[in-house]
């Protein structure tokens, strides 16, 4: 198990709701960190993204001007402002695997349907921070590998198309993050 130093992290909140904003703030909070930023929706969260370069994006997926998922689409452009590789959270309270599908072929690296926990939150930042996953370049994608499982010999129907992939390892934020002792 690993320690996370809260503090050395970085963190853009992206929800149209002020009071979920507030929970998610004070969560984070009692994890350590002090570096959090809050958009109200899309439009000002990808400015806050390419201006406060955070480490990782928690985001709702309803808002006004452009919703999350299209936030999740223009960051994970790489000719975009700011940082494409960064982990996205998504948190929603539409959790259906149709949902969950279109989320994670948007580039999101993580789900968090509401109600949420501590516990839940937790875990999804210590998954981006400790074990983040290669980014696959294709054709028609971009973003976070979307596999779970990696084996290597796979020829089901969730077979990956679209021609090679550009495996892109990323640097893990536990080597920024973590607790020294």
């Amino acid at each position: 198990m690993y320690r996370i130093d809260f503090n050395k992290l970085r963190f853009l909140i992206c929800d149209d709701n002020p009071h979920m904003r507030r929970i998610m703030r004070t969560l984070l909070h009692s994890f350590g960190t002090r570096e959090v930023y809050e958009a109200e929706d899309g439009a000002t969260a990808l400015e806050m993204y390419s201006h406060y370069s955070p480490d990782i994006l928690i985001t709702d997926w309803e808002m006004p001007i452009f919703d999350g998922l299209e936030l999740a689409q223009m960051i994970r452009q790489p000719e975009a402002k700011g940082n494409p590789y960064a982990p996205i959270i998504m948190l929603t309270a539409h959790s259906e695997k149709r949902r969950v599908t279109l989320a994670r072929d948007a580039g999101v690296t993580e789900f968090l349907a509401k109600p949420i926990s501590s516990k839940g939150l937790y875990q999804r930042i210590l998954n981006v921070v400790a074990s983040p996953r290669p980014f696959i370049r294709t054709r028609n994608y971009f973003g976070p590998d979307r596999r779970r499982n990696t084996t290597a010999g796979y020829i089901g129907p969730e077979r990956r198309h679209g021609g090679e992939a550009d495996i892109i390892q990323q640097p893990s934020l536990l080597d920024k993050a973590r607790v020294n002792t």
